[in-house]
C-alpha cells in the first residue's frame, strides 16, 4: 500500500487510471529525451566532427557519423598542438587553485561558523553580495593589480599566482562550507574544548574528517574552474609556454585544420568528463550534506 502521507504532484490514483498513466509516460519520455538531446547532441557532434575529414567536416548539411573514420585527427592535435605541454600546465595551476582553496576558504569558513567573529555576520553578507557583482566588470581591475601588485609592486604576468590568487577568495565555496560546517554539532566542539584542543586542533581533528564530502565538492569545483576558463588565462599568461589547454587550442586554431582543433577539444575534455562520472556520488553527497545526529 502507497503511503498515504507523501504529497506530489500527480496522485498515485491519476497514474493508475489509464489514460492518466499513458499521459504521464508519454510527456516524462519526450521530456527526458527531449533534454538529453539538448545535452548530449553538442558533444556527440564533436566526437564525430573530431573524426571526420576537412573536407566532410566542412560541407553543408553535415553528416551524422563520419563516412572514413580517421583516428590519425587525435594523434595530429596532440602532436601539433603540444596538448602534453598545455595539459600539465592546466594540471599544476588546477592543483594550486585546490591547494589555496581547500586551505584559506575552508579557515575562513571554520572562523565564521564555528569561531564567530566580531561582525562575522556582516562580512558573510559583503562576500555574498560579490556574487551579485558580474565577473565581466572585475577583469579590468584584476588585470591592474596582476600586473602590478599593490604595495609588493610585482609583475604576476606568465605567473602561477596570477591564476591562484584571484581564485582563492571564492564567496560561492566559503558559503557552502560554512553551511556544512554550522550542521557539525557544537557538543562535539565543546568537547574538544574541554579536552584542551586549540581551534585549529579542533579544525584539524574534528571538522575536516567530517568534512570530507564538502572538501571533495570544493576541489572538483576549483578543477573546472581552472580548466574551463579562458579570457583571464589568456590575458595573464600571454607566453606559449604558460598557456592552458583552452588558450593553446585558441592560438593554435588559426593554422590549424578545423577537424584537429576539434581533436583537441575532445582531448581537453576528457579529464574534466572522467573527474564526474568518477566523482558524480561525492558531488551529490556533499551538496547534500545539511545535517548530522548527534
Amino acid at each position: 500500500m502507497a503511503d498515504s502521507g507523501t504529497r506530489t504532484l500527480i496522485s498515485q490514483a491519476q497514474l493508475q487510471r489509464g489514460r492518466g498513466k499513458y499521459i504521464y509516460w508519454t510527456l516524462l519520455t519526450v521530456v527526458v529525451l527531449g533534454f538529453t538531446l539538448v545535452f548530449l547532441g553538442p558533444l556527440y557532434w564533436m566526437v564525430t566532427g573530431a573524426l571526420k575529414s576537412g573536407q566532410e567536416i566542412a560541407q553543408t548539411p553535415p553528416t551524422l557519423w563520419p563516412h572514413d573514420p580517421q583516428l590519425q585527427n587525435y594523434a595530429d592535435a596532440w602532436n601539433n598542438l603540444d596538448l602534453a605541454k598545455l595539459m600539465f600546465n592546466t594540471f599544476y595551476y588546477a592543483a594550486g587553485a585546490v591547494f589555496f582553496q581547500l586551505v584559506f576558504d575552508t579557515a575562513a569558513a571554520y572562523a565564521l561558523s564555528k569561531l564567530r567573529p566580531v561582525l562575522g555576520n556582516v562580512i558573510l553578507g559583503l562576500m555574498l553580495a560579490t556574487l551579485m557583482i558580474p565577473a565581466m566588470v572585475l577583469i579590468v581591475p584584476q588585470y591592474v593589480t596582476a600586473i602590478d601588485l599593490p604595495f609588493m609592486h610585482v609583475n604576476l604576468l606568465d605567473s602561477p599566482w596570477a591564476i591562484w590568487l584571484p581564485l582563492v577568495a571564492n564567496a560561492f565555496n566559503i558559503f557552502l562550507l560554512k553551511r556544512f560546517f554550522d550542521s557539525i554539532p557544537e557538543d562535539l566542539i565543546a568537547a574538544a574544548q574541554v579536552d584542551g584542543a586549540s581551534p585549529l586542533r579542533t579544525l584539524w581533528s574534528i571538522i575536516l574528517p567530517m568534512s570530507r564530502p564538502i572538501l571533495g565538492v570544493v576541489s572538483i569545483f576549483a578543477v573546472t574552474a581552472v580548466w574551463k576558463d579562458f579570457l583571464w588565462p589568456k590575458l595573464v599568461m600571454p607566453s606559449p609556454e604558460t598557456r592552458t589547454l583552452s588558450v593553446g587550442i585558441y592560438a593554435f586554431s588559426g593554422g590549424t585544420p578545423q577537424n584537429v582543433v576539434i581533436a583537441a577539444s575532445v582531448i581537453a575534455a576528457v579529464p574534466t568528463v572522467i573527474i564526474f562520472l568518477l566523482f558524480q556520488r561525492n558531488i551529490m553527497s556533499g551538496l547534500t550534506t545539511g545535517s548530522l545526529k548527534g
